[in-house]
């Protein structure tokens, strides 16, 4: 499913290092890190009935992967928080939000690898837009041959913009006609879709993969922590595509998609046995219900 512009996103104004500019004039320099190299970190975040679901876990993510590249100048906690109420602020928005929150290494005094050029501090940006959730209420996956990275090579566990790894994997899946591609770690075994992770149901069981070689997604445990208190048996685990085939329910989890129902997978329809039904429908109900309860109010 391609995502359409929504017009009432044309005069958004975007937050960039103390500025709030219009999306036409929101730029950074050529000799941004994150041009030169795709050099940042970000995270997703959705605005609900006026509050932010998971805040301060997403800027606990953030602050946590900027640490483990290294980055100077990293602003705490609280002058992010502001930035991104500034922006809400600008642009009157207080439900139906999805934000992009992103933070580079920042300027370079001239293009090269080496963060010593970087010398001007680290650079924020906030994009908040009127968006739903992208994906239809099902949709259609294929097994991408691109594997997943694993922490041999580039960890998951920092959540960087170098995302050329999931890209090729969506174009796999663009090509197919799928919604999105499925990633195998490098033995084999499912880790996830290329912007989603991954679950299936079995015989009432919630199942999702080890986050291993995948991201440890916010909205992934929260799944986990709502089948864990109401008492919805879950496990991690290895699983191999053949047992996501066989599943009774299959579904992703995002910040973007929220839960989705998955319809197929490799031309393999998910057969939606009773049990599966019954179990995440429960879940997509306390979902629901946790989105207009939980999160930082905004104060305005």
């Amino acid at each position: 499913m391609l995502q359409t512009f929504n017009p009432d996103n044309k005069d958004l104004k975007v937050f960039i290092d103390g500025q709030l500019l219009h999306r036409d004039d929101a730029k950074v320099s050529v000799f941004d890190s994150v041009v030169q190299g795709g050099d940042a970190v970000w995270e997703g975040l959705r605005v609900y009935n006026g509050r932010i679901l998971s805040l301060d876990q997403h800027l606990e993510r953030l602050q946590n992967s900027a640490h483990a590249l290294a980055f100077e100048d990293i602003p705490d906690n609280d002058t992010i928080k502001d930035a991104i109420f500034q922006t809400l602020r600008a642009n009157n928005m207080r439900d139906g939000v999805h934000i992009r929150l992103t933070l580079t290494r920042g300027r370079k005094i001239t293009s090269g690898m080496d963060p010593r050029l970087n010398q001007y501090g680290s650079t924020l940006i906030v994009l908040a837009e009127w968006k739903p959730p992208v994906y239809p209420p099902s949709i259609s996956l294929i097994t991408s041959s691109v594997r997943r990275n694993n922490p041999m090579f580039l960890d998951s566990k920092i959540h960087h913009n170098n995302l050329l790894n999931n890209i090729l994997a969506k174009i796999e899946a663009n090509h197919a006609g799928a919604d999105a591609g499925i990633m195998l770690d490098k033995d084999g075994f499912v880790a996830e879709a290329n912007g989603v992770n991954l679950f299936f149901i079995r015989h009432g069981k919630v199942h999702t993969p080890f986050a291993h070689a995948c991201l440890p997604g916010i909205t992934r445990q929260t799944v986990i922590d709502l089948c864990r208190k109401h008492d919805i048996p879950v496990q991690e685990g290895n699983y191999s595509i053949t047992e996501f085939y066989t599943a009774d329910e299959v579904f992703t989890t995002g910040t973007m998609g929220e839960l989705t129902r998955v319809h197929s997978i490799d031309g393999r329809t998910i057969r939606g046995r009773q049990s599966g039904k019954k179990t995440l429908e429960k879940l997509e109900q306390h979902f629901r219900k946790l989105t207009q309860t939980a999160g930082i109010a905004l104060p305005f």
